[in-house]
């Protein structure tokens, strides 16, 4: 009887000893990546490759169309026309400005017929706002002086939208035509500029306006063939002599 339990031990080692040594080498064997697996991962990364690669791909063409779309050369120049246009305006005299219809280099009070009905509508190709420029001063107080300082906006002959500031008197116009001369500095604001219209209300025969004077600005973009509209209004707050 103890002889056969013996053995019968013996032989569920050895059953043991062998089970785990296949388990073992089973495992061994297993450690390795068949082909098909091997090409089946390549295949997975690649699509995750060439998907982050579109994305980024897109994302820098998206932001190449922003970045020019935002800088392109109409577009900086409508926006500074409307940023100069505000701060000369908001600073101008509301009761001593001029619109003026441009015909070639001649320069023609709007209206041209030198008569307006209250709350007509008066358009012009140029704008003169006439403004302080100076600190406070005793001479100022003077009701006579209803500005130091001019800026005249206007579309000369190369198609450009340029600003003159220059000293007030005289102003920016004189005879018909601008006041050229070494204290008139001029500023281009925006290129190929197709059309330019300022236009206000008029209070009273004069052509006078309320003191709020817009703008439309067509642009031509020459590097992507568009055209671009700027629509912008600034209202001039000093009023003197009251």
């Amino acid at each position: 009887m103890r002889t056969a339990r013996n053995n019968l031990l013996s032989d569920t080692r050895y059953s043991i000893r062998v089970t785990r040594a296949s388990s073992i080498k089973y495992r061994v064997s297993r450690r390795g990546l068949t082909l098909v697996e091997t090409m089946v991962a390549i295949t997975a990364a690649s699509i995750v490759m060439m998907t982050a690669a579109l994305l980024v791909n897109s994302g820098y063409r998206g932001w190449n169309q922003i970045y020019n779309n935002a800088n392109c050369e109409s577009r900086l120049g409508a926006l500074d026309t409307m940023i100069a246009l505000g701060a000369i305006g908001r600073k101008s005299n509301k009761v001593d400005y001029r619109l003026y219809e441009v015909t070639g280099n001649t320069f023609t009070r709007a209206p041209a017929d030198g008569a307006a009905l209250p709350d007509e509508i008066i358009t012009g190709q140029a704008v003169e706002f006439r403004y302080w420029d100076t600190e406070l001063y005793a001479g100022l107080m003077n009701p006579d002086v209803n500005a130091t300082a001019y800026a005249l906006f206007y579309l000369d002959n190369d198609n450009k939208l340029n600003v003159d500031y220059g000293p007030y008197p005289p102003g920016g116009v004189a005879g018909g035509g601008r006041i050229t001369s070494d204290n008139v500095t001029t500023v281009t604001l925006a290129k190929n500029v197709a059309s330019v219209e300022f236009s206000h209300t008029a209070k009273n025969i004069a052509g006078d306006g309320k003191g709020c004077v817009r703008m439309k600005l067509v642009i031509n973009d020459p590097e992507g063939g568009s055209t671009k509209t700027a629509l912008a209004a600034t209202l001039m707050r000093n009023t003197w002599p009251k």
